[in-house]
């Protein structure tokens, strides 16, 4: 008995070591790493977590299909883009992490400076900027393209939220020049010209004010006078009457305005009902542009087809629905506020993207969030899913006693 015990005896020793090895990772993660212990966090807050990961993974699959012939063909390897994207990829997670583990007081806190620093940079690009198909919306700093106003997007939700959500306790001078600020920030973008982003912001302002309870009759106004500027900017602007003529009627000239739309709607209608297979779009290999940013639906169409596309957008409403169950279990009118926020342009932007790419909307620039290539579209995206993830971390009781200690 006693031989018999002393063999069992090394494998229960290791079998111990790795069990406590086990426990010091988990505890490690769950108290040095994580803002709360995994199992602790809301429901909704993991399951955000883990489709925002699989969002972003997958994201890397798509660009790798879309972009791989062009990169093959311009850059002389097909990975390009794929490893510069894992990149961003990996700078935006740490964003994502470090966002994650800051109270969004205190992120509402910077949200004004940084606004602010935003505004500037939008209004610089006007003197500074890139010009790509007519449109400045870019600086240039060393090797790195910066895009201000899609940065900007995470604190207009800040403090649009730290705005509305105190709206009748603050006096009238403050409220007039908060939202002359914003209405400075969407009319620079528009000067770009951007007009796509802007109506994005117009509408992220506009729902986060619904939300807060601001007058119905200020916000009707408030959206006549946004439509208002967006059809005096199409009317004086010729890249834009292009862009919305296109959409009218791409057939009138396919061989310029409508080639986009028309050569999207292609590899749209060629995916038919399971699509052509992953890799195997022919519309990415010479015909479709911006196959990499503003079209990637299309390639992404293609190759799954329509039951593909039904699933991306049962996985947009999926993410829909957490982000309204978060905003309900928050506990102040400004996690509210963020969580619609954070939601509004993660799903909105995704719509709109589809729409351009599938002729429901005026042809525009507008990345598919956490698909589409871009380091500032990326940055921007896991920032602003991260402020949805802290909004849900934000409404456990367990967090709430650990700050109240």
């Amino acid at each position: 008995m006693s031989n018999i015990s002393n063999k069992k005896t090394p494998f229960a020793s290791k079998a111990k070591k790795k069990h406590e090895s086990k426990d010091f990772l988990s505890n490690f993660i769950n108290d040095k790493i994580l803002p709360l212990p995994w199992p602790f966090w809301p429901k909704e807050g993991r399951l955000i977590m883990g489709l925002i990961a699989f969002w972003s993974i997958s994201g890397i699959f798509i660009l790798g299909s879309a972009s791989w012939w062009v990169a093959t063909r311009e850059m002389g390897e097909g990975t390009y883009y794929i490893k510069r994207q894992i990149i961003w990829l990996i700078t935006s997670w740490s964003i994502f992490y470090l966002a994650i583990n800051i109270k969004l007081k205190s992120w509402l806190r910077v949200s004004g400076p940084c606004l602010f620093i935003g505004m500037l940079l939008i209004a610089s690009t006007s003197f500074f900027g890139s010009t790509v198909n007519g449109s400045t919306r870019w600086l240039i700093i060393g090797p790195i393209q910066v895009q201000p106003s899609e940065l900007i997007k995470p604190f207009i939700i800040l403090h649009s939220a730290k705005l509305f959500g105190q709206w009748e306790r603050i006096n009238s001078e403050k409220k007039i020049f908060w939202l002359t600020i914003f209405a400075s920030i969407i009319l620079l973008i528009i000067k770009q010209p951007n007009l796509s982003t802007a109506a994005l912001t117009g509408i992220l302002l506009w729902i986060i004010a619904f939300a807060a309870g601001i007058n119905f009759q200020h916000l009707f106004n408030t959206a006549l006078s946004g439509l208002t500027i967006g059809s005096i900017s199409i009317f004086f602007n010729a890249y834009q009457q292009s862009r919305v003529l296109s959409f009218i009627n791409p057939w009138k000239d396919p061989q310029e305005g409508g080639y986009q739309l028309i050569q999207s709607l292609y590899a749209i209608g060629s995916g038919g009902l399971f699509g052509e297979g992953y890799g195997l779009s022919m519309q990415k290999l010479q015909y479709l542009p911006y196959r990499s940013t503003d079209f990637i639906f299309a390639v992404f169409a293609e190759e799954f087809g329509f039951f593909g596309s039904i699933l991306l957008l049962t996985f947009l409403l999926v993410i829909s629905y957490l982000t309204l169950k978060i905003s309900l279990n928050c506990r102040n009118n400004y996690t509210k506020l963020i969580s619609i926020g954070s939601g509004t342009i993660l799903v909105g932007q995704s719509i709109m993207h589809i729409a351009v790419s599938s002729g429901a909307m005026p042809t525009t620039g507008l990345p598919f969030p956490l698909i589409s290539y871009g380091g500032n579209s990326l940055i921007s995206s896991l920032l602003i899913a991260a402020l949805l993830v802290r909004s849900s971390i934000e409404s456990s009781d367990l967090l709430i006693k650990n700050s109240a200690n």
